[in-house]
């Protein structure tokens, strides 16, 4: 489960790598600590997602605090000093945390992430959800992933397959169909409308 908060992700933690990014992401600086040690190779390819995403990073880093925390370290290419985590922007932290998950060297088999846009500028969701459908690709060892959204914008980027639409009943249980099998959505998809757009004009309320 991951509902990422960059809040979160900008405290100090105590210094010692962990292997996987919990649920709010506090220990971010720590996974970064764990691939800088264990996975040199995949964390350069990590650092080379995001420096195609943010431009201008050019480095991702640990440094230990004097009092045994630590400070993670983003260095840009046009500055000398390093910019810590409690400077970065809510999207930088949210992009390289996703992609810190994505590239888990041993996933858990199904990732729920709860409405990854928040904070996130909206061109870079197509991005993410780009990258979302590299990793789950139903190949053995690759997880599953389930995003939840109240944004069209990240809607725009699925396809009518990838959409699944839960409304809650009147007797309290949600029904769930997939916009796919809505063959009105799935013929405007089909000529090109964008399905969050489809969504806002209401064409996924089955009511």
């Amino acid at each position: 489960m991951s509902y990422f908060t960059p809040d979160a992700a900008r405290g100090l933690p105590l210094a010692g790598p962990q292997k996987h990014l919990n649920v709010h992401g506090d220990n971010l600086g720590n996974v970064v600590q764990f691939m800088e040690r264990e996975h040199p190779d995949r964390f350069k390819d990590v650092l080379t997602q995001i420096a195609g995403k943010v431009p201008g990073i050019d480095r991702i880093d640990t440094q230990n605090s004097p009092d045994g925390r630590l400070l993670l370290r983003f260095n840009d290419k046009g500055f000398t000093d390093p910019f810590y985590a409690q400077q970065m922007s809510d999207g930088t932290l949210k992009i390289f945390a996703y992609l810190l998950m994505l590239n888990d060297t041993s996933p858990p088999p199904f990732i729920c992430i709860e409405e990854p846009e928040n904070g996130l500028y909206h061109k870079l969701l197509e991005v993410l959800v780009a990258e979302f459908r590299n990793r789950a690709t139903g190949e053995k060892d690759t997880p599953q992933i389930f995003v939840t959204t109240h944004q069209p914008y990240l809607i725009d980027a699925l396809k009518p397959d990838e959409v699944w639409i839960l409304e809650k009943g009147e007797d309290g249980f949600a029904i769930i169909s997939r916009a796919s099998d809505d063959d009105t959505v799935k013929a405007m998809a089909d000529e090109g409308l964008p399905l969050g757009g489809l969504w806002y004009s209401d064409y996924f309320d089955r009511r």
